[in-house]
């Protein structure tokens, strides 16, 4: 069935969007803040680089007139570049000079060279967009064979001011902006078309659904080349004119305090992050780290790209709580890159965590039961949309489910990629949804859910589900009773997946990482999770497997690769 956008507001999409870089240059006279990184390589407090709206307006120039020099419109333009003001620059720049950009990141910075690989020959970009203190590797990048060698490679914080001759082109808002590779946890990335329009539609639902204007500041950690960082830490600022606070990832993961800090004593105050890193802030802050902590000014926290647990709501608002964190901050959201990235938020009631009855989810129903209740399992829900159409449909039947029946999450919007870049077959296995019930083509997002009293509850992914005796069991449930089973299992590093035995009856299996530095005793662990598992969700296990810290695969952007663990741990075994 459809969820209504009426509690944010009735309007649709303007009519009257322009371009991202319109808005930038709307500012160029400006010289407030735009974008400030926080740099912690030479300064354990970190030291702020701060531009303001004309200096960037000038440095985007710069980068699209260079561009134009050595390539055209329409053609790709790859961002190599760390987590500094670089990218901002570069990634405007490209789209000011009319390519099409690939948000990607340094060689230097992740452990994921396959993955540049992959994308760089599928989509053969002609500029690579760098920085100075990089070059050397992106250079080494493209001596690869593997790799199509690009016609010039450019560190931007190099680059002199424009001259002033540049024109940008006439660019339409249907014309491609970037390409938003997958993370590739099933199969190989696959780079989503997102339009000028998509993008700017998007920043504009998620400002109205958070309530976010030009007074708000955004902080983050997030990556650029991950739809979250990418929208809510560099274009829905450009979109909105709101300020942005940001630093590289691992600043993050190394002192997560510094998140935390870099919030304090602001005022409208927006970020965005992943379930795990709001358990991590809570757990690795110290009561000296969090001393001083100012968090009254924060006004949104959105939680999404990964199933929300209530739990860890609970643990977050429990421990910064003292510290001014307001009670309905968190935002449980859901989105994924093939809607640019945001399809539904919560709204300032804050969280609304449900419990259901377990036995009646694995029948693909929604029994709403009382706290406590043996067998409930509490679902935290992701809101409701705004200006886009999201419905529940049957995958077979292809038809809308009742409230309170899971099914597929099916979306329709502005936001919507136009497809995957030179995959027509694949774009319209996704894209290309018919219904039997209602006419047009839309986002099947692969996603399970229902909804319950006007709200979005996820529960799973198709590819995930484990279907044992004709029950459905999801993996992150089993995942959370196994992070929960015994002290030595690392919370974030479990992946539950179906596994057949001879005779083809599906089991399920866990990989399961332990701590570092814990002696392990696999026996008692192994007791304890078996024991966890079938009580709580009457399965027993096929598999069970301990393995280091680090040994179960990840995406790009840190989410548990259940497809892959399962070929490396598994089907290898």
């Amino acid at each position: 069935m459809p969820l209504t956008d009426s509690h944010f507001s009735d309007a649709a999409v303007p009519t009257d969007l322009r371009l991202l870089t319109s808005y930038l240059f709307d500012r160029s006279g400006s010289d407030a803040p735009a974008f400030t990184f926080l740099d912690y390589a030479s300064d354990r407090d970190g030291t702020e680089h701060t531009m303001s709206w004309a200096q960037l307006a000038d440095r985007v120039r710069a980068v699209a007139a260079e561009v134009s020099r050595h390539t055209g419109r329409g053609r790709r333009v790859a961002i190599l570049a760390p987590q500094h003001p670089a990218y901002v620059v570069a990634f405007l720049g490209a789209l000011h000079a009319g390519t099409v950009a690939v948000p990607l990141f340094a060689p230097e910075a992740s452990r994921h060279g396959g993955r540049l690989v992959h994308v760089l020959s599928d989509c053969a970009p002609e500029v690579w967009l760098t920085s100075a203190d990089v070059i050397d590797q992106v250079c080494a990048l493209a001596q690869n064979d593997a790799v199509p060698t690009p016609k010039r490679i450019v560190a931007v914080d190099e680059l002199p001011r424009a001259d002033g001759d540049f024109t940008a082109p006439e660019i339409g808002l249907d014309e491609p902006a970037y390409l938003q590779y997958t993370s590739g946890s099933t199969r190989d990335p696959a780079g989503a078309v997102i339009t000028h329009r998509a993008v700017v539609a998007n920043s504009w639902q998620a400002a109205t659904a958070y309530r976010a204007g030009a007074e708000w500041t955004v902080v983050g950690w997030l990556p650029f080349f991950h739809d979250m960082g990418l929208i809510q830490l560099l274009a829905a600022p450009v979109f909105a004119g709101s300020r942005s606070v940001f630093m590289a990832p691992f600043d993050f993961v190394k002192r997560p305090v510094r998140w935390l800090r870099a919030m304090s004593g602001r005022t409208d105050v927006m970020s965005s992050a992943p379930n795990f890193a709001f358990e991590y802030a809570a757990r690795k802050t110290s009561e000296a780290d969090r001393a001083g902590l100012d968090l009254s000014g924060v006004r949104v926290l959105v939680t999404g790209s990964e199933p929300v647990r209530a739990g860890t709501i609970a643990e977050f608002q429990r421990t910064f709580a003292p510290h001014g964190l307001g009670a309905n901050v968190l935002r449980p959201s859901y989105g994924l890159a093939e809607a640019t990235v945001f399809v539904t938020a919560t709204g300032e009631e804050g969280p609304v965590v449900t419990a259901f009855d377990r036995a009646a989810l694995a029948g693909d129903r929604g029994v709403p039961v009382g706290p406590g209740t043996p067998g409930a399992l509490e679902v935290v829900a992701a809101g409701r949309p705004v200006s886009q159409r999201v419905h529940i449909v049957h995958p077979e039947r292809r038809v809308a489910l009742p409230d309170g029946t899971v099914g597929e999450i099916w979306v329709d919007g502005p936001n919507v990629a136009a497809g995957y870049w030179q995959q027509p077959e694949r774009s319209e296995e996704t894209f290309g949804g018919r219904r039997e019930d209602v006419p047009g083509r839309w986002l099947r997002t692969g996603d399970l859910g229902m909804i319950h009293d006007g709200l979005l509850y996820i529960t799973g992914r198709i590819k995930d589900l484990i279907i044992i005796d004709g029950r459905n069991h999801y993996p992150q449930d089993i995942e959370a009773t196994v992070s929960d089973a015994h002290p030595a299992i690392r919370r974030d590093g479990v992946a539950a997946f179906p596994v057949h035995d001879e005779r083809g009856a599906e089991g399920a299996a866990v990989v399961a990482e332990y701590r570092r530095g814990d002696v392990v005793d696999e026996t008692e662990i192994g007791r304890a999770v078996r024991r966890a598992v079938s009580t709580t969700h009457d399965v027993r296990l096929s598999a069970l497997k301990l393995v280091p810290a680090g040994a179960v695969a990840r995406t790009s952007s840190g989410k548990v690769a259940r497809s892959a663990t399962k070929q490396r741990h598994w089907e290898q075994t």
